[in-house]
């Protein structure tokens, strides 16, 4: 692979000193994927439509600050994913290249701001849409919408599909999905539409290990294609939708 390709993927952050105050450690990377999903092809050759996020991110995932949070800390992940889109886009200049909270500040965050009791702190207690949406308005200030699905098949297929066609459009950010029975948290990156159904662009936090060029991540699958069909049809599902629309940066 061509070296300037590597460089263009793969960004340095500033952790801003030792961000794995809390739980297990591991080797904390210097270093973060972005835009992993460039390249991916669509999953249909003649799609009816497709809408995608609007702008850079980096990839989070388990260990990657050097704190092992494996089983619980995805939801956490998914949001310094939008975390870091917000730096990018909504304050590109002030703040690119700050780090988005750790998983203990968001944590103390919800404690400081009465959503949880003093003993969420330093747990391994999981968030879901709710909570990301109070992180992400208490430090960037930025309101999300959340849409709740009750249950799959016609309404996941039409409901959940046509708000993130809308969201792309206007907005361009990252979305967080989590569920009940499927409580995995998923970043959506765009939607695409055929006559026989619909695709999620997924990115899954899930992945523990260090950075990868975005072509291996979507080789194993982490940044993959869902057909909606193929998601939990008894689980119900949230969406956190960042506004971002129409802001000055």
């Amino acid at each position: 692979m061509d070296k300037n390709v590597v460089v263009a993927e793969i960004e340095e952050i500033d952790w801003g000193g030792s961000r794995a105050e809390d739980g297990d450690t591991v080797n904390k990377t210097k270093t973060l994927s972005s835009n992993v999903h460039d390249g991916l092809p669509n999953p249909l050759t003649d799609p009816v439509k497709c809408s995608f996020i609007k702008g850079d991110y980096l990839y989070f995932h388990y260990g990657c600050d050097g704190q092992d949070d494996r089983g619980w800390g995805c939801g956490y992940r998914t949001v310094q994913t939008m975390a870091s889109w917000l730096c990018r886009n909504y304050f590109p200049f002030k703040d690119k290249h700050r780090a988005p909270p750790s998983l203990h500040e968001m944590q103390q965050a919800l404690v400081t701001m009465g959503d949880k009791p003093a003993s969420f702190s330093c747990s391994r207690e999981w968030i879901g849409t709710f909570e990301a949406s109070l992180i992400l308005d208490c430090y960037y200030n930025v309101p999300c919408k959340l849409v709740h699905v009750r249950g799959g098949g016609a309404e996941l297929e039409h409901v959940a599909v046509e708000e993130l066609h809308r969201h792309f459009e206007k907005h361009g950010s990252p979305v967080m999905m989590g569920g009940d029975r499927d409580n995995s948290s998923k970043g959506i990156l765009g939607v695409c539409t055929g006559d026989n159904g619909s695709y999620l662009l997924v990115v899954d936090p899930h992945y523990y290990g260090g950075p990868l060029e975005k072509t291996e991540l979507q080789k194993r699958g982490w940044v993959a294609w869902k057909r909606v069909s193929s998601l939990d049809q008894s689980s119900f599902y949230n969406l956190c939708m960042p506004q971002t629309a129409n802001k000055g940066t």
